[in-house]
Protein backbone atom coordinates (compact mmCIF):
# COMPACT_ATOMS: atom_id res chain seq x y z
CA UNK A 1 0.00 0.00 0.00
CA UNK A 2 1.36 3.67 -0.49
CA UNK A 3 2.32 5.04 2.12
CA UNK A 4 1.26 8.52 1.41
CA UNK A 5 -2.05 7.68 1.18
CA UNK A 6 -2.31 5.22 3.71
CA UNK A 7 -1.48 8.28 5.85
CA UNK A 8 -3.88 10.69 3.68
CA UNK A 9 -6.35 8.02 5.16
CA UNK A 10 -5.75 7.93 8.47
CA UNK A 11 -5.61 11.89 9.09
CA UNK A 12 -9.09 11.64 7.40
CA UNK A 13 -10.21 9.31 9.77
CA UNK A 14 -9.11 11.11 12.51
CA UNK A 15 -10.38 14.32 11.09
CA UNK A 16 -13.46 12.73 10.84
CA UNK A 17 -13.82 11.34 14.45
CA UNK A 18 -13.02 14.62 15.72
CA UNK A 19 -15.68 16.22 14.45
CA UNK A 20 -18.29 13.80 15.74
CA UNK A 21 -16.67 14.33 18.94
CA UNK A 22 -17.15 17.86 18.79
CA UNK A 23 -20.64 17.30 18.10
CA UNK A 24 -21.47 14.56 20.23
CA UNK A 25 -20.24 17.18 23.14
CA UNK A 26 -22.36 19.57 21.92
CA UNK A 27 -25.01 17.47 22.44
CA UNK A 28 -24.09 16.58 25.78
CA UNK A 29 -23.73 20.21 27.06
CA UNK A 30 -27.57 20.53 25.40
CA UNK A 31 -28.87 17.51 27.95
CA UNK A 32 -26.58 19.00 30.85
CA UNK A 33 -29.19 21.85 31.00
CA UNK A 34 -32.15 19.71 31.52
CA UNK A 35 -30.32 19.39 34.88
CA UNK A 36 -32.02 20.95 37.88
CA UNK A 37 -29.00 20.91 40.16
CA UNK A 38 -27.84 24.70 40.14
CA UNK A 39 -23.81 24.12 40.71
CA UNK A 40 -22.89 21.27 38.33
CA UNK A 41 -25.37 20.94 35.77
CA UNK A 42 -23.67 17.34 33.71
CA UNK A 43 -24.47 15.80 30.36
CA UNK A 44 -23.98 11.88 28.91
CA UNK A 45 -24.33 11.11 25.07
CA UNK A 46 -23.80 7.20 24.31
CA UNK A 47 -23.05 6.40 20.69
CA UNK A 48 -22.49 3.05 19.12
CA UNK A 49 -20.12 2.97 16.18
CA UNK A 50 -21.40 4.36 13.53
CA UNK A 51 -22.43 7.53 15.09
CA UNK A 52 -26.07 6.51 16.53
CA UNK A 53 -27.31 7.94 19.61
CA UNK A 54 -27.54 5.12 22.11
CA UNK A 55 -28.91 7.14 25.17
CA UNK A 56 -28.47 10.28 27.26
CA UNK A 57 -28.72 11.58 30.51
CA UNK A 58 -28.31 14.17 32.77
CA UNK A 59 -27.54 14.31 36.85
CA UNK A 60 -30.53 14.18 38.68
CA UNK A 61 -32.73 12.64 41.59
CA UNK A 62 -34.47 8.84 40.87
CA UNK A 63 -37.57 9.09 38.86
CA UNK A 64 -40.60 8.99 40.92
CA UNK A 65 -38.71 10.85 43.83
CA UNK A 66 -38.85 15.05 45.02
CA UNK A 67 -36.78 16.89 43.02
CA UNK A 68 -37.87 20.80 44.72
CA UNK A 69 -34.96 23.41 44.08
CA UNK A 70 -34.53 23.30 48.33
CA UNK A 71 -33.11 19.62 48.15
CA UNK A 72 -30.54 20.05 45.56
CA UNK A 73 -29.26 23.05 47.92
CA UNK A 74 -28.63 21.12 51.17
CA UNK A 75 -25.24 19.33 49.34
CA UNK A 76 -24.94 16.05 51.88
CA UNK A 77 -29.21 15.52 50.73
CA UNK A 78 -28.02 15.91 47.11
CA UNK A 79 -24.54 13.72 47.24
CA UNK A 80 -26.74 10.98 48.47
CA UNK A 81 -29.78 11.23 45.97
CA UNK A 82 -28.51 12.54 42.82
CA UNK A 83 -27.89 10.16 39.74
CA UNK A 84 -24.83 11.04 37.89
CA UNK A 85 -25.30 11.79 34.34
CA UNK A 86 -23.45 8.82 32.82
CA UNK A 87 -25.38 6.43 35.35
CA UNK A 88 -28.45 7.97 33.74
CA UNK A 89 -27.49 7.18 30.19
CA UNK A 90 -26.49 3.85 30.95
CA UNK A 91 -29.82 2.82 32.61
CA UNK A 92 -31.72 4.66 30.43
CA UNK A 93 -30.55 2.74 27.39
CA UNK A 94 -32.99 0.17 25.85
CA UNK A 95 -30.16 -1.75 24.24
CA UNK A 96 -26.76 -2.94 25.48
CA UNK A 97 -24.27 -0.54 25.41
CA UNK A 98 -21.54 -2.63 24.92
CA UNK A 99 -18.55 -1.63 22.30
CA UNK A 100 -20.39 2.13 22.51
CA UNK A 101 -18.95 5.80 23.42
CA UNK A 102 -19.76 8.31 26.01
CA UNK A 103 -19.65 11.63 25.87
CA UNK A 104 -19.73 13.57 28.74
CA UNK A 105 -19.56 17.14 30.02
CA UNK A 106 -18.54 19.68 31.76
CA UNK A 107 -15.73 17.35 33.77
CA UNK A 108 -14.74 13.23 33.27
CA UNK A 109 -16.51 10.38 34.97
CA UNK A 110 -15.70 9.72 38.51
CA UNK A 111 -14.59 6.77 40.01
CA UNK A 112 -17.85 6.06 40.70
CA UNK A 113 -19.42 6.37 37.46
CA UNK A 114 -15.83 4.63 35.40
CA UNK A 115 -17.06 1.37 37.62
CA UNK A 116 -20.57 1.30 35.98
CA UNK A 117 -19.29 2.63 32.37
CA UNK A 118 -16.69 -0.48 32.16
CA UNK A 119 -18.92 -3.25 33.64
CA UNK A 120 -21.60 -2.01 31.06
CA UNK A 121 -19.06 -2.57 28.22
CA UNK A 122 -18.55 0.79 27.20
CA UNK A 123 -15.29 0.88 25.31
CA UNK A 124 -14.15 4.68 25.18
CA UNK A 125 -14.95 7.61 27.19
CA UNK A 126 -14.90 11.37 25.59
CA UNK A 127 -14.81 14.52 27.63
CA UNK A 128 -13.95 18.33 27.37
CA UNK A 129 -10.20 19.26 28.50
CA UNK A 130 -10.25 20.93 32.03
CA UNK A 131 -8.26 22.77 33.88
CA UNK A 132 -7.16 20.50 36.85
CA UNK A 133 -7.09 23.48 38.86
CA UNK A 134 -11.00 23.80 39.09
CA UNK A 135 -11.68 20.22 39.74
CA UNK A 136 -9.36 19.58 42.59
CA UNK A 137 -11.83 18.69 45.32
CA UNK A 138 -12.26 15.49 42.63
CA UNK A 139 -8.87 14.64 41.81
CA UNK A 140 -8.63 11.37 43.81
CA UNK A 141 -11.63 10.60 42.24
CA UNK A 142 -10.69 11.42 38.40
CA UNK A 143 -7.46 9.99 39.10
CA UNK A 144 -8.84 6.24 40.48
CA UNK A 145 -11.18 6.64 37.49
CA UNK A 146 -8.23 6.93 34.48
CA UNK A 147 -6.63 3.92 37.02
CA UNK A 148 -9.47 1.65 36.09
CA UNK A 149 -9.81 2.46 32.96
CA UNK A 150 -5.84 1.76 32.04
CA UNK A 151 -6.91 -1.39 33.79
CA UNK A 152 -9.72 -2.14 31.40
CA UNK A 153 -8.34 -0.99 28.23
CA UNK A 154 -11.00 1.78 28.10
CA UNK A 155 -9.36 4.44 25.16
CA UNK A 156 -10.24 7.91 27.18
CA UNK A 157 -9.87 11.43 24.81
CA UNK A 158 -9.68 14.37 26.10
CA UNK A 159 -11.02 16.93 23.86
CA UNK A 160 -10.12 20.65 23.46
CA UNK A 161 -12.41 23.50 22.97
CA UNK A 162 -11.32 26.03 19.59
CA UNK A 163 -12.71 29.67 18.79
CA UNK A 164 -14.55 29.19 15.23
CA UNK A 165 -11.73 31.54 14.28
CA UNK A 166 -9.42 28.74 14.49
CA UNK A 167 -10.79 25.94 12.42
CA UNK A 168 -14.47 26.10 12.04
CA UNK A 169 -14.82 23.05 13.41
CA UNK A 170 -15.33 23.29 16.95
CA UNK A 171 -12.98 21.62 18.57
CA UNK A 172 -10.09 19.33 18.59
CA UNK A 173 -8.46 16.04 20.22
CA UNK A 174 -5.62 17.51 22.94
CA UNK A 175 -2.87 15.57 23.89
CA UNK A 176 -1.61 13.34 27.30
CA UNK A 177 -2.51 15.77 29.89
CA UNK A 178 -0.42 14.17 32.42
CA UNK A 179 -3.57 12.07 33.30
CA UNK A 180 -2.42 9.83 30.71
CA UNK A 181 -5.47 10.57 28.53
CA UNK A 182 -5.25 10.18 24.79
CA UNK A 183 -5.86 12.40 21.89
CA UNK A 184 -8.54 11.24 19.34
CA UNK A 185 -5.87 9.42 17.41
CA UNK A 186 -4.79 7.19 20.21
CA UNK A 187 -1.38 8.78 20.49
CA UNK A 188 0.58 10.16 23.07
Amino acid sequence: MNFKYYAAFINERIARQAKWDSRFLALAEQVALWSKDPSTKCGAVITRPGNFVVSVGYNGFPSGCDDADELYTAKETKYSRVVHAETNAVLSARQSVEGCTIYVTPIPPCDRCASTLIQAGIIRVVHPEIDVSKIERWRAAFDSAMKMYREAGVEVVSVRARSATESGQGAEASGRDGSGEQNASGNA
